[in-house]
């Protein structure tokens, strides 16, 4: 994404009474005209929100925190082992003091969990790893092994990053005595999820391996949100590709409400789309309540 094409989308961002610009990667500042961008979109009144998986962070903790809104940072393990297993590099170390960089700035820095099977006996420990590092909250997400369009892929993914069924009774156990251990965090938001939310990320794998059904799912993001890409697509939300003519150009309204992408929503809502019977992040918002969903909002969805 660039500059000049941000500049271009914020007479559609008026228009259509835009709150919130989420800017996500992999790592949103390796774009050379980050700040840039980061600053339009501030000075036309817009909230920003950060995604980034912290490489990173530390080189621009101060000026990031000064731009965005919230930052939410993609983290795979509690030691430097299990993030390079998963991520393919050794870069723990340097993401958990962009963490602390980022967050001594006082700007509200999230921990967000792909939750797989190299990782999910580290539940605990990345509670207590996100307070160590200054985050304010810290939420989980199964890792999607149901949509192979999910967040854009193009190529494809392993589909062994699923917990297999001898690993459910070991997360059951987990998940039990964290609502235990950590009750206090569930009160207070700092893990994002209810109890029987993260039972929901069970539920899930076992749908996968086929032992149980997929966890009901109640969503309208698509109602109030989107997804551009660097190269134009729009889609509804990360995990349902748009309409292959929803290319936007100049006016994001048009494409928004062309007969096609209207016609994508309809069949959502009426639970016509298998990517929504099996969706790990679903997010329900009542009409007429704000539409942001910054780290430290309390999400209760179904």
């Amino acid at each position: 994404m660039t500059l000049a094409s941000v500049v271009r989308l914020l007479p559609s961002f008026e228009r259509l009474q835009t709150h919130v610009v989420l800017l996500s990667g992999g790592e949103p500042l390796l774009n050379r005209e980050w700040e840039a961008i980061a600053e339009l979109l501030r000075a036309n009144g817009l909230e920003i929100w950060l995604l980034t998986s912290g490489l990173s962070l530390l080189k621009h903790a101060r000026r990031v925190s000064q731009l965005f809104h919230a930052i939410t940072v993609s983290l795979d393990g509690t030691n430097r082992e299990t993030y390079s297993a998963i991520r393919g590099l050794d870069a723990f170390d340097n993401v958990c003091a962009g963490i602390r960089a980022a967050a001594d700035t006082g700007v509200p820095v999230s921990l967000r969990v792909t939750v797989q099977r190299a990782n999910y006996r580290q539940l605990p420990e990345f509670v207590d790893l996100a307070r160590q590092a200054g985050a304010r909250q810290v939420s989980f997400l199964a890792v999607d092994v149901a949509s192979p369009h999910a967040f854009g892929r193009s190529d494809g993914f392993a589909a062994d990053l699923a917990l297999m069924p001898d690993d459910l009774p070991v997360l059951a156990n987990i998940l039990c005595t964290m609502e235990s251990d950590y009750a206090d965090a569930f009160r207070s938001g700092f893990i994002a999820e209810s109890p029987s939310k993260l039972r929901n990320i069970h539920q899930y794998f076992g749908a996968v391996c086929g032992i149980a059904a997929y966890p009901p799912v109640r969503c309208n993001a698509p109602e109030y949100s989107a997804v551009i890409s660097a190269q134009g697509r729009v889609s509804p939300c990360f995990f349902i590709p748009g309409p292959a003519e929803a290319i936007w150009q100049d006016d994001l309204e048009s494409v928004l409400n062309s007969d096609a992408m209207v016609a994508l929503r309809q069949s959502i809502r009426t639970g016509a789309r298998l990517e929504c019977e099996r969706c790990v992040c679903s997010l329900w918002r009542e009409p007429g309540t704000r539409v942001a969903n910054f780290p430290l909002e309390r999400q209760e969805n179904a």
